[in-house]
């Protein structure tokens, strides 16, 4: 048997700093509360025990510079500022140290957020894909090689709306480092070149409206940009 019965899905990719090719991504991955201010605004201590996660399809992947929709279904569309993870070698039950080697880059991403529908489901325990895993909300902007970012340390994150500061922290704030996580992934999945992973959010998250123009970085990484349009 041959063929498809209708056109196959289009594989998302990322472009890559000083790269004619092009970063296939395969799966997102995305760690929870992984700063202790941002857990703090929404109502929760930071379970220091293990990180945890969710996930988001690889067709919500939007490139930087994109406008979008205001999604159906909520009235309560929040941003999200993240490092993201470009994993480029397989990974499976490895030690932190051995994770470094495996994250071939890294990227400025927006987790963006059905809020009221993720908090009425965490409230009945229920999972929170219609909060998370929502058409076009997993933003990104080109990679930069893991060996030319250099050490996840004391760089800055921060994003603003309409010129307007909303989220300044700085990755050392990350409870949960990168190499942890990688390692602690590793231990559930095997990790693959294609595999994202957003690291989660500084404090300071909060609602857009259609309108509304989304612009985020991270220090020596290409920012990110994001435009909400009107409503479908």
């Amino acid at each position: 048997m041959s063929g498809y019965l209708f056109e196959a899905p289009e594989i998302k990719s990322i472009p890559v700093r000083g790269e004619d090719k092009s970063y296939p991504v395969r799966r997102i991955f995305c760690v929870g509360r992984n700063y202790a201010a941002h857990a703090a605004e929404m109502g929760f201590e930071v379970d220091r025990e293990a990180p945890f996660y969710f996930t988001k399809s690889a067709t919500t992947l939007t490139h930087t510079g994109a406008t979008i929709p205001y999604p159906p279904g909520t009235s309560n569309f929040h941003h999200e500022m993240e490092l993201v993870l470009a994993i480029g070698a397989p990974a499976f039950r490895v030690s932190p140290d051995e994770a470094m080697s495996a994250i071939y880059g890294y990227c400025c991403g927006l987790d963006m957020t059905r809020r009221d529908l993720q908090q009425a489901e965490r409230v009945k325990q229920r999972p929170w894909d219609l909060g998370k895993d929502v058409e076009n909300a997993a933003v990104v902007g080109p990679i930069t090689k893991a060996a030319d970012f250099g050490a996840v340390a004391r760089q800055r994150i921060h994003l603003d709306v309409n010129g307007e500061t909303r989220q300044d922290a700085t990755l050392e704030d990350l409870i949960w480092k990168v190499g942890e996580i990688v390692s602690h992934l590793s231990g559930f999945y095997h990790l693959a070149p294609g595999d994202l992973i957003m690291t989660g959010t500084p404090a300071g998250v909060g609602a857009v409206v259609a309108g509304d123009r989304i612009t985020g970085g991270i220090e020596g990484l290409d920012p990110i940009e994001l435009t909400i349009g009107d409503a479908e």
